[in-house]
């Protein structure tokens, strides 16, 4: 099932695509279960490549890390990008105090295409598409068929700047998708994480939290 998803996924961005202008050669769009997460998981769990390296927002050398596990389709993950990490990366990030990292949680598959088109204009386009997706989370999920979201996708990847063949190419890369399912296992299962948004900070784990909160665990951290 694994090696038959790119082919699956590409008949769903088809029909997508032509629904909205018709810059697509027409192929037949499956049925909704046909893009399996679970088929996904089944062939990054057998493979053998490297987990995929965190991407970095902020100072490397920064005293503290906080890093943050989350789903693009799951609402307090939303909140948390508009109503904690705006302050956080004016007063933490970019004073280089603190080093974040966002860690992908792939709880369905629309998460998981949401992800792909977060990474497809590699490290640099990372954190402002991903926050895009974060902010217009409502927007996208829209009615929440399989053709509404694939289509408002693929607009935010365009709108970001991708072609039409790099989103394509994003979208249909299963290794690629493997390769992001084993790292979400590899590191959600080490860190136990089974909720979102999840935090750690310099390794301490902590449940979703306000800004004020996670300030005042951020300044305990930078006064040591």
């Amino acid at each position: 099932m694994a090696k038959n998803a790119p082919k699956l996924l590409l008949g769903l961005v088809a029909a997508a695509a032509i629904a909205a202008g018709g810059w697509w050669l027409a192929q037949p769009a499956p049925t909704t279960s046909e893009f399996s997460l679970a088929a996904l998981a089944q062939g990054a769990g057998t493979s053998t490549a490297a987990l995929l390296p965190d991407i970095i927002l902020g100072n490397e050398e920064a005293k503290v890390t906080l890093i943050e596990y989350a789903s693009y389709t799951c609402p307090h993950c939303g909140n948390f990008h508009s109503a904690v990490l705006r302050p956080l990366r004016a007063d933490y990030i970019d004073p280089g105090l603190v080093k974040f990292i966002h860690r992908e949680v792939y709880f369905d598959k629309f998460g998981l295409m949401a992800a792909m088109i977060a990474n497809c204009g590699g490290t640099e386009k990372y954190y402002p598409v991903s926050g895009v997706i974060y902010e217009t989370q409502q927007e996208w999920l829209g009615d929440g068929t399989e053709g509404t979201i694939i289509n408002n996708l693929m607009k935010i990847g365009l709108k970001s700047g991708l072609t039409q063949e790099s989103v394509t190419a994003c979208l249909t890369d299963n290794a690629r998708a493997e390769a992001m399912v084993a790292t979400y296992q590899a590191r959600a299962g080490a860190d136990e994480v089974n909720s979102t948004p999840t935090l750690f900070v310099n390794g301490v784990k902590y449940s979703n939290m306000n800004y004020a909160d996670l300030k005042k665990i951020l300044d305990a951290e930078l006064a040591k």
